[in-house]
This record gives structure tokens, C-alpha cells and sequence, in this order.
């Protein structure tokens, strides 16, 4: 029983449940509302999560749920963060320029879906904890699911710091990590927050082509091009499509140049391997996609997301900044395309190949 365990026993059974579970990174946080989640807010108000709706969500006194854990989870005495590490053997964005191919972010090259992949740890390290202690133990598992935003309770746990360009960031791991949380009734004892070590590096920022990094920590995901390529529906804002360049789902590209990546260790998860083709990708194939051939492709994969006509969108936009006039028959084909989305991208892509008109 829970009564036998010290704090520090406790503690010491979570993380070999996690290190079995197969997480590269686990640490314990204080379920309190630390002093980062005050301009959560102030983040919101501002307009900064664009069509983001469901980072608003609120309580029934009307507080934003993502800016206290205490008023969604009073039970909650510590916070378990897991992290594990997704990175592969291949070349980062920045490394290749084949303008006839776009880019997918390295996250959703996997096999299984991260959510799944994650969660499925998670629920080892809780049924490790439920066997070992009390029956009326509460927990709680969530990956990016959660009124919780993992990154601020993953530095408290001594995981990492939260990075200039807002990813969390650990000192030998780098950043390409997947994190998930486990809210617990448990009192653990919880570890030393990781110290900022960005220093005065700012490549994260000035590597941004669309100028979403405002300033250190400070994201405007409007301008985003992970949140415009994924998020975003309808019409791209044209003033940032150049910006683009040839990603078709999310980026990489503050993370690329990140210094603490160049070292960044392979992952041995299976299920991070890369699908087929999802590395750098033809952009004729995805902007003409079938809707059987998404639905096949991307059967569990956090691509489907942006969904079909998304993609497709995204790639006509990669298309008008490839600088091959060899696109313009497809365009022209996509321009009566029946999803006016799709066309217009089309139009401004074909317009952007053929240049200012006389």
C-alpha cells in the first residue's frame, strides 16, 4: 500500500515504469500552476492561436483551463512527463532543395500515430502504479489532449527547457521529442526544473521565413507555418504563401538550425520509422491525390489532420514557389478544381510561375 512508500520511493517506482514503458526522458512536477502559465492568457487575448479554438476552452467559473491545472484537476498532487525521442537517420529540411518535392514535418513521417504511440506507454506506467499502490489512486494520461500544456510542466520535471522558438529542448536529446503527462493523486517527489541554455543564440528566429517568432518565446502561430499548413482552413493569407516554400505539412526549420540538434540521437522506436514516400514527397503526387489514396496513405497518421483538400492546398502553394514552369499544366488543371480552396491556390501558384504579366 501507498503507505509503505516514502516520496522518494514513489518517485523511483514511476520512473522504471516509465524507463520500461520505452520513454527516452521522464521526470515529476509539482501539480501546481507555474508562473509561465500566466501569459497563457495574455497569449490567447492577443489573438495568437489563430483558429485554434480549442486552446480556449474554459472552466465553469470562465478561466482559460490551460492556465491552471488547479482548477481542472484540484485532486492532481504531482505531474509525471514523459518524453521520447522521434528523430530519424534522415537529412533535415534545410538540407535538401528539391523544388519538385515538399516537405512533411519529421513528426508525421511515423508509422502509428504519435498520440497512440505515446499514450499506449503512458497506460503501462499507470497500470505499473495502480498494481503497486492503493486501489483509489486517480490518474489521468494525456498526450496534446489534455487542458495541459505539457512543455511548461516538462521543464519543472527537469526534462528540458522550453526553447526561444517555444519547443522544449534538452540538453542531450535535443527537441525532436514527443512529451506526455500523467496527472496524478500521488505525492511524488518531484525533480530540479532544467536550466535555459539557449544563451544568446537567436538562429531559431532569425531562420523563420515567416517571421512567426516575434521575439525570444514569443510565437504568433497566425504566422506559423506548422499552424497555416495544418490548422489553418480555407485561404492562406497570400502576403505569407512565399513564406511557405515547399512544406506541405508543418515545419521544421527552427528546430533544424537549433545547435543543440546537431548532435541529436537516432530514435530505436520502431513505430517512428518512416511510412513510404512521406520524406520529401513529390508535390505532383500530393496535390493531385486521390481520396481513396489519402484515406490509404494516411490511414493513422496526424496528416490526416489537415485533410485531403489541405494538402492538396498546401502543395499548390509549394508548386507557385518551386520556380518550374513545367507545373503549369497541372495547375491549370487544379484551377477548376471543385474545391475552391484548392483553385485559388492553384491560380496564385500558376500566377507566381508565370510571372508579372505585361
Amino acid at each position: 500500500m501507498q503507505e509503505a512508500y516514502s516520496k522518494s520511493d514513489l518517485a523511483g517506482l514511476v520512473k522504471r515504469a516509465a524507463e520500461s514503458a520505452g520513454f527516452d526522458l521522464y521526470g515529476i512536477a509539482p501539480a501546481t500552476d507555474a508562473p509561465e502559465l500566466k501569459s497563457f492568457p495574455v497569449w490567447i487575448e492577443a489573438g495568437r492561436a489563430g483558429e485554434m479554438k480549442y486552446m480556449e476552452t474554459r472552466d465553469a467559473q470562465g478561466s482559460l483551463k490551460r492556465a491552471s491545472l488547479a482548477s481542472v484537476a484540484p485532486w492532481a498532487r504531482s505531474v509525471v512527463v514523459c518524453a521520447i525521442n522521434y528523430n530519424t537517420a534522415h537529412p533535415y529540411s534545410t538540407q535538401l532543395h528539391d523544388a519538385e518535392r515538399g516537405w512533411i514535418s519529421r513528426y508525421a513521417w511515423s508509422r502509428e500515430d504519435y498520440h497512440d504511440a505515446v499514450l499506449r506507454r503512458l497506460k503501462q506506467i499507470e497500470a505499473a502504479l495502480h498494481e503497486a499502490l492503493q486501489p483509489d489512486l486517480v490518474t489521468r494520461s494525456y498526450v496534446d489532449t489534455g487542458p495541459i500544456v505539457e512543455r511548461v510542466f516538462a521543464k519543472y520535471a527537469g526534462v528540458g527547457w522550453i526553447g526561444k522558438n517555444t519547443c522544449l529542448i534538452n540538453q542531450k536529446k535535443g527537441s525532436w521529442l514527443f512529451l506526455g503527462v500523467i496527472l496524478t493523486s500521488l505525492e511524488l517527489q518531484p525533480d530540479i526544473p532544467a536550466p535555459d541554455r539557449c544563451g544568446t543564440c537567436m538562429r531559431c528566429i532569425d531562420a523563420c521565413p515567416t517571421d512567426a517568432i516575434l521575439g525570444p518565446y514569443q510565437l504568433d502561430s497566425n504566422r506559423c507555418i506548422s499552424y497555416l499548413t495544418i490548422e489553418k482552413r480555407g485561404a492562406i493569407p497570400e502576403e505569407l504563401r512565399e513564406g511557405i516554400g515547399r512544406h506541405v505539412f508543418g515545419c521544421d526549420i527552427c528546430q533544424d538550425v537549433c545547435p543543440w540538434n546537431r548532435k541529436a540521437p537516432i530514435t530505436t522506436a520502431p513505430e517512428f520509422a518512416p511510412r513510404e514516400g512521406l520524406v520529401n514527397p513529390a508535390l505532383e503526387w500530393l496535390a493531385e491525390i486521390s481520396a481513396e489514396e489519402f484515406r490509404e496513405t494516411f490511414r493513422g497518421s496526424p496528416i490526416r489532420r489537415t485533410k485531403r483538400n489541405g494538402l492538396r492546398r498546401n502543395a499548390a502553394i509549394a508548386i507557385g514557389n518551386s520556380e518550374r514552369k513545367e507545373f503549369l499544366p497541372l495547375l491549370d488543371r487544379l484551377a477548376s478544381d471543385e474545391d475552391e480552396t484548392v483553385a485559388e491556390s492553384a491560380r496564385w501558384a500558376a500566377a507566381q510561375l508565370r510571372g508579372p504579366s505585361k
